[in-house]
């Protein structure tokens, strides 16, 4: 594509139609948007939100941006938003960013971010040009939900057509920044199907999305499927965990008669792993959930059933957790699961009545140890492969006090072993050598057992009691 500035300021091309053209009612319509918007307490480095008309995408979208409210002052402030989206009537083969130097909707104009653009098209496979730009409603939907939260901040709009998520995380890299820089990735979900089926289908690709899996993605799952595969591999190799929002169709937020014909629309926040931390009430939910399970477990022998759509977006996402009975400060029981495969409030009630009643280190939980236990709690990151050549490097690759690390190996009879330390290991084994030595010994290898078939994995947990 040639470089052909058609104005230095892109004017709105869906004021009227996607959503008010006039000021103050559009105003009124994100405020009623966020009004209606859940507190997450999260603070997101991206988002996932979607792009339709406000009267059917909008209450998804706020529940994405009520998310970055508490970061529009202080020195978490967002001051420059890195938003992708698909394009609808202008191919284009990967990316494509505008020559124009500012877009402006009802609410006033955002300047495009000059270095941003200027990062981006050193990246292979980005063009420039405002012909795609023009009349593309995947980025400008967005522009007035961000003033209307953040204020001011400038912009570095991508138009991603068909790259692969390799291409898109190369770009991300280039654009990432630090706390300063929102990233946020436009698309809606499954388009015309019945209500049921389009429930099936978006249910699906939030599974997808809450366990880091973009193989999985299917085309017909959402029409931002390029940028949001890409940002999935930079959360794998940054530790970013997903939290679920909101997914709903136009049959939930457009009206209950017309629900032959459904467009899929979802919200998903991204945080670091390392700083993320659920709200002391969540963190009690869970720790409740635990002991329930178990009393349920000396009742009638099963955990407690979870109740779903009783609990937070964060409880109902897929993660995966370890829960840990001590009694006078020592171990009772401990099981988890390595990757999320379940909510987290059943992840957490299925591993906790099993630490009880089925870790085989230990006899069963009578009632009277279930009175005075401690219950902690801990949630794992993503599982991230760490590189060494050999057990020197693989020692001096581990991260003392910071990385959980699970070992898998090949042992001389030919059977997989694998072993698994929380990060709170460390406190008892505080040198790499010691702890990766331990960790084999846990995963029935001897502790001087080294060849190639082994492979290592870190992750990062936050932990409570």
């Amino acid at each position: 594509m040639s470089n052909n500035a058609q104005s230095q300021v892109r004017p709105p091309a869906i004021a009227g139609t996607f959503y008010p053209a006039e000021p103050d009612a559009l105003t009124g319509m994100i405020d009623a948007c966020m009004a209606g918007a859940r507190d997450n307490h999260l603070s997101p480095k991206a988002l996932i939100a979607p792009h339709a008309g406000y009267i059917y995408s909008g209450p998804v979208a706020a529940n994405a941006y009520k998310s970055i409210a508490a970061r529009a002052a202080g020195k978490d402030k967002i001051s420059r938003v890195v938003l992708l989206g698909p394009p609808h009537r202008v191919v284009v083969q990967k990316f494509c960013v505008p020559a124009a130097t500012a877009f402006r909707t009802p609410l006033g104009v955002v300047p495009i971010d000059a270095a941003g653009i200027a990062a981006a098209l050193k990246v292979p496979g980005v063009e420039q040009s405002d012909v795609p730009h023009a009349e593309e409603h995947s980025l400008e939907v967005h522009l007035p939900f961000l003033q209307r939260v953040l204020g001011d901040f400038t912009l570095v709009p991508v138009i991603v057509g068909g790259p692969s998520p390799a291409e898109t995380d190369a770009l991300l890299q280039a654009l990432w920044g630090g706390p300063e820089t929102l990233v946020v990735i436009s698309s809606d979900l499954s388009h015309y199907l019945d209500y049921d089926a389009a429930i099936r289908l978006d249910q699906g690709f939030r599974r997808h999305i809450e366990t880091l899996n973009p193989d999985k993605i299917e085309d017909d799952q959402a029409c931002g499927r390029f940028p949001v595969k890409g940002l999935l591999a930079r959360a794998q190799a940054l530790d970013l965990r997903v939290t679920t929002l909101d997914v709903r169709n136009s049959g939930d937020t457009g009206g209950r008669d017309n629900r032959d014909r459904v467009v899929g629309y979802g919200s998903w926040a991204l945080e670091y792993a390392s700083s993320a931390r659920l709200p002391d009430d969540e963190r009690a939910a869970l720790i409740d959930g635990t002991k329930r399970s178990i009393a349920n477990g000396l009742r009638t022998g099963r955990p407690a059933e979870v109740q779903h759509g009783t609990f937070s977006p964060a409880l109902e996402t897929y993660r995966a957790a370890f829960v840990t009975l001590t009694l006078n400060d020592r171990l009772r029981g401990c099981v988890g699961s390595i990757l999320p495969h379940r909510s987290l409030i059943t992840d957490v009630a299925e591993n906790g009545w099993k630490a009880a009643f089925g870790d085989p280190r230990f006899p069963k939980l009578t009632a009277e140890e279930a009175a005075a236990m401690d219950v902690s709690v801990s949630i794992l990151s993503h599982p991230r492969p760490i590189a060494f050549g050999s057990e020197t490097e693989a020692i001096d690759a581990l991260q003392p006090d910071v990385d959980g690390v699970i070992l898998q190996a090949t042992d001389p009879d030919g059977n997989t072993r694998r072993g698994l330390f929380l990060p709170q290991v460390w406190k008892d084994v505080p040198k790499a050598e010691q702890f990766l030595r331990h960790l084999k010994a846990k995963a029935g290898l001897s502790q001087d057992h080294w060849d190639s078939s082994i492979r290592l994995w870190r992750y990062t947990t936050e932990t409570f009691h």
